[in-house]
């Protein structure tokens, strides 16, 4: 599949020579953090046919059945501290809502923060993660785990009424090298783009984001808080009222939306 991605990517792409592809690994964050430990360049992608420890947020697992999705952790090194990457997990999910676009002509919408959905179902999702090697800023895991080829059955039966792949939606099989070429080039492009234009990146995450403006539920430790997300600001804090009238930032915790998921 290596060769197949690349022939797919210009002679000049930067990254081309950073790609490393798996049969098979327990998780490609995993592989792409011990490679970050040990000095890879920004840029290097780790890609898996499939992972038996793919992970999603709150620790849930990643489905990660082989020759059907897409299993992908990049590594960026901006350079620049924590507290100016807030953004970072908004800005993959617009670039990965430009792949889809761009190679199977369907722009799905993404929940807040880091889902991407097609109507009331998943079709992936992005990790990020922070890694601090010794001595300098930290760099950047973002990993993304897409469903392409999946039929209904081929899911697990506790997320089959919550998962679908873009071959389900769209009626038609992808050609992932194609998709992940597609991947690659977005997130090149947003890695370039992320700091100079984040008011824009951010801008265009909103019009994504399908959470703005629905009921949801908030989920903390042992508390849920029920409210409307009425917008999002510009490190990608959930901006809530709640049913009480109080009214706050939200940048951590489970958010559900009312007719997704399972909320009723």
């Amino acid at each position: 599949m290596k060769e197949q991605i690349l022939s797919h990517l210009p002679q000049a792409f930067p990254w081309r020579d950073n790609l490393l592809y798996l049969d098979s690994t327990d998780s490609t964050s995993n592989q792409a953090k011990q490679l970050a430990l040990h000095g890879a360049a920004h840029g290097t992608v780790v890609i898996a046919n499939t992972q038996s420890g793919g992970r999603g947020r709150m620790g849930r697992q990643f489905h990660s059945p082989p020759d059907a999705g897409i299993y992908l952790s990049l590594i960026l090194r901006p350079q620049r501290p924590a507290a100016e990457l807030m953004h970072l997990t908004c800005a993959a999910a617009v670039a990965m809502c430009d792949a889809i676009e761009a190679a199977v002509q369907l722009r799905p919408g993404i929940k807040w923060t880091n889902d991407l959905v097609c109507g009331r179902k998943k079709l992936g999702g992005i990790l990020t993660e922070l890694v601090y090697p010794a001595c300098a800023d930290p760099c950047a895991i973002i990993g993304i785990g897409i469903n392409c080829n999946q039929e209904t059955n081929d899911f697990p039966e506790s997320i089959r009424q919550i998962a679908t792949s873009l071959s389900s939606v769209t009626g038609r099989p992808v050609d992932r090298s194609r998709l992940v070429a597609a991947m690659l080039l977005s997130l090149e492009h947003t890695s370039n783009i992320l700091f100079t234009e984040k008011a824009a990146l951010m801008e265009r995450y909103r019009k994504d984001c399908i959470t703005i403006g629905r009921d949801i539920s908030l989920h903390r430790a042992d508390s849920v808080r029920h409210g409307t997300a009425i917008g999002i600001n510009e490190d990608g804090a959930l901006q809530v009222i709640f049913s009480n009238g109080d009214e706050a930032f939200v940048s951590s915790g489970e958010v559900s939306i009312r007719g997704m998921y399972g909320y009723v």
